[in-house]
């Protein structure tokens, strides 16, 4: 059941109250993307004001990572246990204030610190943001159209970030930090006034806290281990023995969650094979993503000399493209289901990072990089705001909180998880003597990885497509209340 706020006008447009709540939501959405991809052309100005080494400076980035990774699935659950718009501002409230420290700091340690809490917050907006709109929009074209905002809104965050930091670093650092915080803090204002207030979920059975610990502490575990791996060896023992514990927590986890009378997950959402593909695929996609914008990164940078807003200014045409399909994508789902576009947007992915692989040491931009960027722009407009969609279609209100952490979960750990092995993989064939050429072939094998990630998405996407059934109305996957074989029925339609 969704808020009356839904409801449009009678000739069909949406009222200022509706628009203003998806604004403060993509607001959100915008910084959490923004804030990732500006950091990364500071961080050589951040090491040399703060005399930070390498190795320090890559917590600046993993901080983030870590905090937002390891803690999603409990700020998924708690949005719906202890209401939305409550966690969503809270959350946003210590998002502008970590802003403020990152930017005021002179210690790496409180650098850090600045950036592991705003990405703590980031993991409780993130889920909150998602569910208040699944919640807020009655599914169909109304929040099909929501979601294609809301998710376009993140893609032009991030590209936007990349050139806003290359112009923000050429007079500080510190306003790359700083940035967010007035940003939030407009959007905190905004919110108390427009976000629909929303109950806290009543009648359940309790705080599932032994789930949450073991949650957050196998997803935490999770993340550092791949985060650290490429620098200490995947096969070293500490790698080794981490993800043994991994292995450990997560087993423990499963047993509480199956026996819980309120669990953290409800492990029969995991039963709908639409799910299953949705998180499956969201993992496939930022994961090749992150990959591929490293290595481009690198390429463009180390090897042809470009600076940081040229390299910004590369990819800016697939993220364009992103942002001008926003209010076309909504209509294409509409008519002809998420299934199909996941897997027409992978192809394009496919295609995008087949055609990079042409690369070499004198490119001509529009024959060879610009192909791929509007390719890869094309996948993303398509597949991110249809995986959303998948994913929280035909799932209870009360528990839209829960599948939103779940589906930002899959994103942030495909992303650390192949941005790890594509960097293994580079290094491991790094040349003796590091020639131009010898360089971009050690690269070229990265690419590859990318492009199979790519590939092992579209796979798993068409296993949905093979025998399908005419569109039937949506079954709501019910309470966690009612018996075993009522509680785990699954949607029949994207």
């Amino acid at each position: 059941m969704t808020s009356p706020l839904s409801a449009p006008t009678s000739d069909g447009r949406w009222t200022p109250r509706l628009w203003g709540t998806l604004l403060v939501l993509c607001a959100a959405m915008f910084l959490d993307a923004l804030d990732v991809s500006m950091v990364g052309v500071a961080l050589p100005s951040i090491g040399s004001d703060l005399g930070l080494s390498t190795s320090t400076l890559q917590w600046i980035v993993s901080g983030y990572i870590l905090g937002y990774g390891g803690l999603l699935l409990l700020g998924g659950r708690a949005a719906d246990l202890l209401g939305r718009r409550q966690v969503f501002l809270v959350a946003l409230g210590v998002f502008a204030l970590a802003s403020l420290l990152g930017g005021l700091v002179d210690s790496g340690p409180l650098l850090i610190a600045s950036r592991f809490i705003k990405g703590l917050s980031a993991a409780f907006t993130a889920p909150a943001g998602l569910s208040i709109i699944t919640t807020t929009f009655a599914e169909g074209p109304l929040r099909n159209r929501a979601l294609a905002i809301y998710t376009t809104c993140a893609a032009t965050g991030f590209s936007m970030g990349l050139v806003l930091s290359g112009l923000l670093t050429e007079a500080s650092w510190r306003l790359t930090m700083l940035l967010p915080a007035p940003i939030a803090l407009i959007a905190l204002v905004a919110g108390l006034k427009l976000l629909p207030r929303s109950p806290r979920e009543k009648n359940h059975n309790g705080y599932d806290i032994p789930g949450a610990v073991l949650g957050t502490a196998s997803m935490l575990l999770l993340v550092f281990t791949v985060v650290q791996a490429p620098e200490v060896g995947w096969a070293s023992a500490r790698t080794l023995l981490s993800f043994l514990a991994v292995a450990v927590l997560l087993s423990a986890f499963v047993l509480v969650e199956r026996r819980s009378p309120g669990p953290l997950v409800r492990l029969g959402v995991l039963r709908s094979g639409n799910q299953i593909r949705a998180q499956l695929g969201a993992v496939a996609f930022f994961g090749s993503y992150v990959g591929f914008q490293f290595l481009t990164t690198l390429y463009m940078q180390s090897l042809l000399g470009w600076s940081a807003l040229h390299t910004a200014l590369a990819f800016l045409p697939a993220g364009a493209l992103v942002a001008l399909s926003s209010t076309k994508v909504g209509s294409i789902v509409d008519r002809f289901g998420t299934q199909k576009l996941i897997a027409a947007g992978f192809a394009l992915m496919v295609a995008g990072y087949a055609l990079f692989l042409r690369i070499d040491l004198d490119p001509v931009y529009a024959a060879t990089i610009l192909p791929s960027m509007l390719l890869i722009g094309a996948a993303c407009a398509l597949v991110f705001p249809s995986l959303n969609i998948q994913a929280t279609n035909g799932v209870d209100d009360h528990e839209q909180g829960m599948v939103s952490g779940l589906l930002n979960t899959s994103v942030q750990v495909g992303g650390a998880i192949f941005l790890a092995v594509v960097t293994a993989v580079v290094t491991a064939g790094a040349p003796d003597r590091p020639t131009p050429q010898a360089v971009l072939d050690s690269y070229r094998p990265g690419f590859v990885v990318v492009a199979c990630v790519a590939v092992a998405g579209l796979l798993i996407t068409l296993t949905g497509l093979r025998g399908r059934r005419p569109a039937q109305p949506s079954v709501v996957v019910a309470k966690s209340t009612v018996r075993e074989t009522e509680k785990d029925r699954v949607p029949v339609r994207d």
